[in-house]
């Protein structure tokens, strides 16, 4: 049996933030070059879209998977 591992929450304090400074606050990758490369490259999965703008806005309960790394879930800080 394969088990599908749940989207890590990720809180944020604003209303939205956009994909590229999602990614950094994931602390995943070591500059903002790094990031944009990879989202030209690679891209994301943003509510099962492909997305390749850093400024794509993400809201609480969206949904962002990066390949090879991980699925992440967007949540408001209450």
């Amino acid at each position: 049996m394969i088990k599908v591992q749940e989207p890590e929450k990720i809180i944020i304090e604003t209303e939205y933030i956009p994909l590229g400074q999602f990614i950094k606050l994931l602390n995943i990758m070591d500059s903002g070059g790094m990031i944009k490369a990879f989202l030209k490259d690679e891209g994301a999965l943003v509510n099962g879209e492909h997305e390749h703008r850093r400024g794509r806005k993400l809201y609480p309960n969206d949904v962002v998977e990066l390949e090879g790394i991980g699925a992440y879930i967007v949540a408001k800080d209450h």
